[in-house]
């Protein structure tokens, strides 16, 4: 087995360098399909994900920093003598195939997408992938804020399930009747079993005032019942302040995409003036998304110091830190966390915690703490892959392992459906002293 996966990665060395250089009738062959970060938990979508990772490319994505993509590169010129020969096996299989195999096979587009994906799927990292053109086009259009579809985030679940994390309020799933909680199992009739979370995103999607059926399995519903949703031009929430009992400034970040800093900033500022005794930052639910977000959300809220090291495979690293005064540094401060916290809003949790400016209430965060490079190939597909690891001030380790709150406070189904929420009222008795 170990020799099966010491080939195909040898296969995509030289399948990525041929890819890039753009020849057109390379094909290859392989099995497997993106798996990476798709069907974990952590990954949310406003009927197109939310960044999954702290991406190193901002929206507008200027021209990456540390890009793959070289000016007509010779194919095998970074390969080895043992790699170059060992890829002639690929040629002798795919040779055997269109002579032999009694079927279809794959055109020349898909053949090199679909060894790419073969090769992904035998890595230990489910963030390193491939997604395809369409549904890349799907990701960069969320980064603009607006889009055509539901008004839901959702999420691939432990059991991989497309289920709904929220939908937004007074847009068309809220208005249809879609929870927090169902799992759609077919769109239209058609099942999406084993879909991931883009390509679910990809059926449900559509042009504003067009209709889609959602076929849900709700717990305590004995059967499996069809919503008929209207699709509409959706603006994306990114944060929704409040004051709560015994002035206590609430406000909650959805993600951190590339608006996140400028409104959270604004919502702040408008919460400070009323003169609250503590403020709550909720992260609960937030995916993560740029990693330039991420620094300057968590410099709200700090002085000067660390608040990230990024290390390589090489273990170099990169030390992110805080200027001298954020607008939030002195206000008594807790973050609500829980297992939908991820990447990005890890890092600023981890900050946070560590610098003693503030205490994590709630549950264990995802532990999404690998950084994921952006790659455009020549076919507008992307490859996505894990450059780094990030860790809290302290050097402690993100990924795998999430952080632990101060208080630990659960929030059930049956509070969620009662309209309970104690890590919310545990929050408020915290800052009050309680």
């Amino acid at each position: 087995m170990d020799l099966v996966k010491d080939m195909l990665r040898l296969l995509a060395i030289a399948l990525l360098v041929t890819v890039v250089a753009g020849v057109a009738y390379l094909v290859g062959f392989g099995s497997g399909y993106y798996a990476a970060s798709l069907t974990s938990p952590a990954v949310v979508a406003q009927e197109a994900p939310t960044r999954p990772v702290a991406e190193r490319t901002p929206t507008p994505p200027p021209p990456p920093t540390r890009s793959p993509a070289r000016a007509t590169p010779t194919p095998f010129a970074d390969t080895s003598d043992d790699e170059q020969q060992a890829f002639k096996i690929f040629w002798e299989a795919w040779n055997l195939l269109k002579e032999e195999y009694y079927g279809e096979l794959p055109d020349a587009q898909e053949m090199p997408r679909a060894a790419i994906r073969g090769v992904l799927s035998t890595l230990d990292d489910r963030n390193t992938g491939l997604i395809e053109p369409e549904i890349s086009k799907i990701i960069n259009q969320d980064s603009s804020g607006s889009f055509e579809g539901i008004g839901a985030t959702v999420r691939v679940n432990k059991d991989n399930k497309l289920e709904i994390v929220r939908p937004f309020s007074a847009q068309p799933a809220d208005k249809a009747g879609v929870k927090a909680g169902d799992i759609v199992i077919a769109v239209d009739g058609r099942s999406i079993e084993g879909f991931s979370v883009y390509e679910a995103v990809a059926v449900i999607r559509g042009p504003a005032e067009t209709k889609v059926k959602l076929t849900i399995v709700r717990a305590g519903d004995p059967k499996p019942f069809d919503i008929t949703v209207t699709r509409a031009k959706i603006t994306i929430p990114i944060v929704q302040s409040k004051m709560l009992e015994g002035n206590i400034a609430y406000v909650s970040l959805f993600d951190f995409s590339s608006l996140a800093t400028d409104q959270l900033n604004g919502e702040i500022q408008t919460l400070l003036a009323k003169k609250p005794k503590g403020l709550i930052l909720d992260l609960r639910d937030n995916p993560g998304g740029y990693l330039q977000q991420a620094i300057q959300v968590a410099d709200i809220f700090l002085d000067a110091g660390v608040i990230a090291t990024e290390k390589d495979k090489n273990g170099d690293g990169e030390t992110f830190r805080s200027g001298p005064k954020g607008i939030a540094h002195d206000i008594p401060l807790v973050v609500l966390v829980n297992g939908g916290s991820a990447s990005a809003s890890e890092i600023v949790a981890g900050a946070l915690q560590d610098r003693g400016r503030a205490k994590l209430i709630g549950e264990t965060t995802f532990g999404k703490g690998s950084v994921q490079l952006p790659h455009s190939l020549s076919d507008g597909s992307e490859l996505r892959v894990t450059v780094a690891h990030w860790f809290t001030p302290n050097g402690r380790q993100i990924h795998g392992k999430g952080l632990t709150p101060d208080v630990v406070v659960a929030l059930t189904e049956d509070d969620a459906q009662a309209g309970r929420d104690p890590q919310l009222d545990r929050a408020v008795q915290f800052l009050l002293g309680k």
